[in-house]
């Protein structure tokens, strides 16, 4: 699809910094960056420039004053990020410097970009698919190494080879059934159903092999969402602090001293914790310590991850069983604080009292210290454990981590059991077509060949400005 003008925008962050970098894209980029762009003798030369060749020289405005000391490069379409002309000049990355350059390359004819636009017409034009263009955002917003990684891989088109590769055969078998429907003098479904359906056994597993990584793939990049319960004065603010590595919460020995939510992003060795730290929760008549109480209660509600401290240096009591009763149905580490106090509570005994409220269940016990820091990093490789199977690897492997591919590919996997379900029943090989399309066309919609154009564009607007 080609766009008839000439978008421009700061690519680098609106910030003061080293250096900044001004992108513009489309048929007038050349001359508009010749009209901006002067060599060191102080002559215009970008039109005549070799193509992903960078110069050294200084950009004026409409006036001839100059702007800044610059290098510029020149992309000539179809090899660049957009598949259209485009410039880019680097320039000191001064917010004035920046924007007076953006405001030159206006005034000779560029528009102001949209967010996502650059992206927008890479994927128009061509250069990338929808699940490319949704990696590149990803990249950017990547909290942790693991998620960066996922994310690169996704831009180096691991899901989109996947997502083809099962489209190609699924489109290979919608092919033979309508050719056969069309002529049955030549082409005979004799035994096709049988093999058809050993088919679709494989189509289903590699799919729900997807499927099943969109867990990990949520937690790798949004991070696991994690709240702190416990009595109060047991430790909770202290073992923030720790894992924060600061002194975030306000720690004292008197109870009921944390009364509001405190929410933190923290990153163990790879794992992103969305964590919470809420009041300690027990009866109290102080109004301001009740509605932190009843708030964690309700952030433990929607909770991934429930992190139980309990004070080994005192008795445990029928607070303890009520607090933990709340993370029924969660996933849940008990943290016996306080180890370097004289013990009071046998790991025997918070065994028990957790036996009784999931009987069915084991649940890790650690033995922690937040003054002397111990017990953290068996922490940290439980939680590993409970989320990821104990292994995080920088490989190739597929892990979703988009929502709407996810939803696309469960669109797929019940088409697919659709046509088990035909073939089954002996159905006429019309049926097995309409679903094998379904099923092709909801894998479609993660590369961008399926989707309607409202959807296009809510994906781009939630890109920044300059990508």
């Amino acid at each position: 699809m080609f766009q008839d003008d000439t978008i421009a925008a700061i690519a680098t962050g609106l910030t003061d910094s080293g250096i900044g970098i001004i992108r513009i894209s489309g048929p007038e980029a050349v001359l508009i960056g010749d009209h901006l762009f002067r060599n060191a003798s102080g002559k215009s030369c970008l039109k005549d420039s070799e193509s992903h060749k960078m110069r050294y020289g200084f950009v004026v405005d409409g006036d001839g004053v100059v702007l800044d000391e610059v290098m510029a490069v020149v992309m000539r379409g179809p090899k660049s990020f957009t598949g259209e002309d485009t410039v880019e000049i680097q320039c000191h990355g001064g917010v004035l410097v920046m924007r007076k350059i953006l405001d030159a390359s206006l005034k000779y004819g560029a528009r102001l970009a949209q967010p996502g636009e650059f992206t927008k017409r890479a994927f128009l034009n061509g250069k990338i698919d929808l699940s490319k263009a949704e990696a590149v955002m990803d990249v950017i917003r990547s909290g942790n190494e693991y998620a960066l990684v996922s994310s690169v891989n996704q831009l180096r088109g691991n899901l989109s080879k996947a997502v083809k590769k099962l489209r190609k055969e699924i489109l290979s078998e919608i092919a033979f059934i309508e050719a056969a429907l069309d002529d049955p003098e030549h082409i005979s479904l004799d035994g096709y159903a049988e093999r058809l359906y050993k088919k679709t056994e494989d189509l289903l597993a590699r799919v729900k092999k997807l499927l099943d990584s969109a867990d990990n793939g949520r937690f790798m990049k949004e991070g696991i969402s994690t709240v702190i319960l416990g009595k109060p004065n047991v430790g909770k603010s202290s073992l923030l602090n720790l894992l924060l590595g600061e002194e975030r919460a306000i720690v004292t020995d008197i109870a009921g001293t944390t009364r509001d939510i405190l929410e933190e992003h923290i990153n163990l060795h790879g794992i992103s914790l969305n964590i919470v730290d809420t009041a300690g929760i027990r009866d109290t008549e102080n109004i301001v310590e009740k509605i932190g109480v009843d708030r964690a209660r309700q952030y433990a509600e929607r909770a991934d991850l429930i992190v139980y401290v309990a004070d080994r240096s005192v008795p445990l009591d029928e607070n303890d069983r009520e607090i933990l009763s709340l993370a029924k149905n969660k996933n849940v580490v008990v943290l016996l604080n306080k180890s370097d106090l004289q013990n009071v509570v046998t790991e025997e005994e918070m065994n028990e009292m957790i036996k009784g409220i999931f009987p069915d269940r084991v649940i890790p016990v650690i033995r922690t210290s937040v003054k002397e820091e111990t017990g953290i990093e068996k922490f940290e490789a439980v939680v590993r454990e409970m989320f990821f199977g104990g292994e995080l690897t920088h490989n190739n492997e597929i892990v979703i981590t988009n929502l709407r591919h996810k939803e696309a590919l469960q669109s797929c996997y019940d088409s697919l059991i659709l046509v088990k379900e035909s073939i089954e029943n002996r159905m006429e090989e019309d049926f097995y077509s309409i679903d094998l399309t379904n099923a092709y066309q909801e894998l479609g919609k993660i590369i961008g060949e399926e989707v309607d154009d409202d959807v296009v564009e809510e994906i781009f607007s939630r890109f920044c400005i300059g990508k």
